[in-house]
């Protein structure tokens, strides 16, 4: 009767498939085909240990360790947190024995973290760390080069996101010296016209990303920003808002502090890659007159770097350089500027910085006092072009009224009324004069 029974089950099971609807076969078909794959797959592991055979660090562990941080937040049953000291952000990492599925081009690999104890040769025991990546073999050829350099890529952006970025100075000691780089400017708080904004965002979106552009015509990877205009129209915010774009350090070159030439290319090939070098006043600390102009320093005002020294880097010494550098010039007198110095392939963009005008004032008001809109906004913005007033002297009235928006906006009108009244006394001498 055995016999009989199994038989019944083989001529069901036969007729099963004609019975059912032909989207439901059709689906029990394509799971019955991935189970089978499942079972036979050829799986093949590479395993990263945390040390090798003599207790030496492997750094390649901790680099795939900073690739993974980036998935366990979302694809981790289990995980641990921990601070960033350096960069204040929180950091996620694989559990001990715990798997995480990552895709690539469409397939699926499993990364295991792994730990046990391990007895050394004077009877300590210490633990031992792996991370194991398993995988179909029909993706091995992918896995070695495509997805492997792409993990590696991807540690190298978050490690350097990671980091403490620095800012460095240089004094008499011909070296340089760095703190952490804390200024909180960024373009979204920078009291300056949008249209400006996005275009030196683009500009420098294109320049990071330009490494095989550079490379294949021939180029150094390098741009040469000159901020320009009165006092306090925010150059040095511009500059800490660049910076925080591109999550670069900045290096502050002090050329009253530079003996001569000779030490500036010595300071300048110093720097390191994915960096903001930054001269404030050029024209006050080199010798950079306009020659065209027949303008020159007096005797007490001769320096020892001067326009051939910056020239010979800007043009020369860079291409010993490795990565991407940007070298940004400030002045408030564009016009006592050397030509040669002005040109492209030097100075790439010139930004002009200028009065405050009605849409940054808006992104003071927003900033510093907390609104977006207000009854007297319309006269503040009738009385901007003819007061002709900085955001640094905006931002001074709004911060002696701390977040009192009502009183904030009432001085910083009082002030503009103030200054066109100035502007005017000092107009009716000029002609009074000249009569």
């Amino acid at each position: 009767m055995e016999w009989m029974s199994a038989l019944a089950t083989i001529m069901f099971l036969r007729t099963l498939p004609s019975l059912l609807p032909p989207e439901l076969r059709h689906l029990l078909t394509h799971l019955f085909h991935r189970l089978l794959q499942t079972l036979t797959a050829d799986t093949v592991s590479i395993v990263i240990d945390n040390s090798d055979a003599n207790g030496l660090t492997n750094p390649l562990f901790n680099t795939i360790e900073t690739y993974l941080s980036s998935k366990s937040a979302t694809s981790s049953k289990v995980m641990k947190v921990a601070e960033n000291p350096k960069s204040r952000t929180l950091s996620y990492s694989m559990s001990p024995n715990q798997d995480l599925l990552d895709y690539f081009h469409g397939f699926q690999v499993k990364w295991t973290s792994k730990s046990h104890l391990i007895m050394t040769q004077n009877g300590t025991s210490i633990e031992n760390r792996s991370i194991v990546l398993s995988f179909d073999a029909k993706h091995r050829q992918a896995i070695h080069t495509m997805y492997l350099p792409k993990v590696l890529h991807d540690a190298e952006e978050l490690e350097f996101k990671n980091r403490e970025k620095r800012l460095f100075s240089n004094g008499r000691d011909h070296y340089w010296t760095s703190v952490p780089f804390s200024h909180p400017s960024t373009f979204e708080t920078l009291a300056l016209d949008s249209k400006l904004k996005e275009a030196i965002k683009s500009d420098l979106t294109r320049f990071v990303k330009g490494r095989d552009y550079y490379r294949r015509v021939g180029r150094t990877w390098k741009r040469g920003y000159l901020l320009y205009g009165t006092p306090g129209t925010g150059k040095t915010s511009l500059i800490s808002a660049m910076a925080n774009f591109l999550d670069f350090d900045v290096y502050d070159l002090e050329l009253t502090a530079v003996a001569d030439n000779t030490q500036l290319r010595t300071l300048l090939l110093s720097t390191g890659s994915k960096c903001v070098i930054v001269v404030e006043d050029v024209d006050c600390t080199v010798d950079v007159m306009n020659r065209s102009r027949g303008m020159k320093r007096s005797h007490d005002e001769m320096v020892s770097v001067n326009l051939s020294g910056i020239l010979n880097f800007l043009d020369g010494l860079w291409s010993t350089c490795e990565g991407e550098r940007l070298m940004v010039f400030t002045t408030n007198h564009v016009e006592r500027l050397d030509p040669a110095l002005l040109r492209p392939g030097r100075m790439d963009m010139h930004v002009h910085m200028t009065y405050c005008g009605a849409e940054a004032f808006r992104t003071l008001m927003k900033n510093y006092l907390g609104v977006g809109d207000h009854a007297l906004l319309a006269e503040a913005e009738g009385l901007l072009q003819s007061a002709k007033m900085t955001p640094a002297e905006v931002v001074d009235v709004m911060m002696g009224c701390g977040d009192d928006a009502e009183l904030g906006m009432r001085n910083v009108v009082e002030k503009m009324k103030w200054r066109q009244f100035e502007m005017a006394a000092d107009a009716a001498m000029v002609t009074e004069k000249e009569v």
